[in-house]
C-alpha cells in the first residue's frame, strides 16, 4: 500500500510538473513575435478551426512553429472565440497580439478617395483599382448602374456629377456598387440641402441644373474663396441670356482628343458640351462637384461681374465690360511672357 502511495504521489507530481512546464510552453508560444510584412492583411474563412489557424499561421509565415496554438486556445478562452474576416496586421506584434486581434472581430479599414472635380470616368477606375474589393458593376453599361443606383431619368443616363468628392472607407470584400450608392446618397443629400436653402431668383429650373452648373464652378477655381463670384458671372450671364463661354466645359466636350491646349478652332467646333455654341447649361455635369461649388451655386455673390480671367496668381480678375475682360486679358498675357522669359 506504501509503495501505492509513493507511486501515485510520484505520477501527481510529474502531472504538476508537465502541466507547470506545458503552461509555460503555451505562454511563451502566445509571447513570441509575429513576423508581418508592411500593410499586410490576413483573411480567416468562415468555420476557421484552431487546427486550421494554426496551419494558416505557418502558411502565411507569420510564426515558425504553431503547434502549441491548439492548446492555447484551449485554456486560454478569452482567444478561443476567432471571428471569420479580413484584419490588417499593422500593430500586430506577438501572437497575443494576434488573437486578440482575431477574437475582436475589428477588420481592416480601407479607404478610397474621390477627389474634387474629378470625372466619373476617373471616379470608376479608382473604384476598379481599389484593393479587396467586389466587383459587381464591371460588366455593367453607365445606364445600367444609373438604374442600380436609383438615380433621376433627367440625368440623361450618365453617372457625371452624382459622385460625391470625398473619402469612403470599406472593410475587405466590399462590392463596388455598396460604396458607389454611399458616394451617390451623400451627393443626392448635399443637392438636396443647396437646393433647398438657395437663393430666390436663381435662373435654375430643378436641382440638376444646379449640379451642372456647380460642376462647371468646380473647374474654374480650386480657390474656394472665390467660387461664390465665380457662380455669380454664370447666374449673371444666364440672366442675361449670354452663353457661358467657359473653357471647362469646351474641354468636356472634346473628349480624349484634348492634348492639353485649346485652339480658336476647339472654341468654334459645336459639341453638345462646348458653351462658346450653345446657348445655356450643358445637357450634364462635367465632373463631381464638391461642397463648395455646390454652396457657391446655391449662394452666389451678388455682383454685377459677366467676366473673369486668370490673374497669374493662381486666382481670377473680375470685370463687368467687354473692354475690361480684354484688357484684364492682355494683362495676363503680358503676366505669362514676362514669367516665360525669367
Amino acid at each position: 500500500m506504501k509503495k501505492f502511495f509513493c507511486f501515485l504521489l510520484f505520477i501527481l507530481i510529474a502531472l504538476v510538473g508537465v502541466g507547470f512546464w506545458g503552461h509555460q510552453q503555451i505562454q511563451r508560444f502566445i509571447q513570441q513575435p509575429v513576423h508581418t510584412q508592411p500593410d499586410q492583411l490576413l483573411t480567416l474563412e468562415r468555420g476557421t478551426t484552431g487546427k486550421k489557424l494554426a496551419v494558416l499561421l505557418e502558411r502565411e509565415h507569420l510564426v515558425n512553429d504553431s503547434k502549441w496554438l491548439v492548446w492555447a486556445l484551449k485554456l486560454q478562452p478569452e482567444y478561443n472565440n476567432v471571428k471569420a474576416g479580413t484584419y490588417s496586421l499593422t500593430d500586430v506584434k506577438t501572437v497575443a497580439d494576434l488573437l486578440t486581434l482575431l477574437n475582436s472581430g475589428k477588420e481592416a479599414q480601407l479607404a478610397i478617395r474621390f477627389t474634387d472635380g474629378e470625372t466619373v470616368k476617373q471616379a470608376l477606375k479608382s473604384l476598379q483599382n481599389a484593393p479587396h474589393l467586389t466587383h459587381e458593376l464591371t460588366d455593367k453599361t453607365e445606364a445600367e448602374i444609373m438604374t442600380l443606383l436609383g438615380l433621376p431619368e433627367n440625368s440623361q443616363g450618365k453617372l457625371e456629377g452624382w459622385i460625391y468628392p470625398d473619402t469612403y472607407n470599406y472593410v475587405p470584400n466590399s462590392t463596388d456598387l455598396a460604396l458607389l450608392k454611399r458616394a451617390v446618397e451623400k451627393m443626392q443629400t448635399s443637392l438636396d440641402k443647396a437646393w433647398a436653402e438657395r437663393d430666390e431668383a436663381l435662373p435654375l429650373a430643378n436641382q440638376y441644373e444646379m449640379l451642372i452648373l456647380a460642376s462647371i464652378v468646380e473647374k474654374e477655381s480650386g480657390v474656394q474663396a472665390e467660387r461664390a463670384r465665380i457662380a455669380s458671372v454664370f447666374i449673371n450671364r444666364l440672366k442675361s441670356q449670354m452663353r457661358l463661354q467657359t473653357d471647362p466645359t469646351v474641354i468636356y466636350g472634346m473628349g480624349d482628343s484634348y492634348n492639353g491646349n485649346i485652339r480658336k478652332k476647339d472654341l468654334e467646333t459645336p459639341t453638345p458640351y462646348n458653351t462658346y455654341t450653345i446657348d445655356g447649361l450643358p445637357p450634364t455635369p462635367i465632373a463631381n462637384p464638391s461642397e463648395s461649388a455646390l454652396m457657391a451655386v446655391a449662394h452666389p455673390e451678388k455682383t454685377d461681374f459677366f467676366y473673369f480671367v486668370a490673374d497669374g496668381s493662381g486666382g481670377h480678375k473680375f470685370t463687368r465690360t467687354l473692354t475690361e475682360h480684354n484688357r484684364a486679358v492682355q494683362e495676363y498675357l503680358r503676366w505669362q511672357r514676362q514669367n516665360k522669359n525669367k
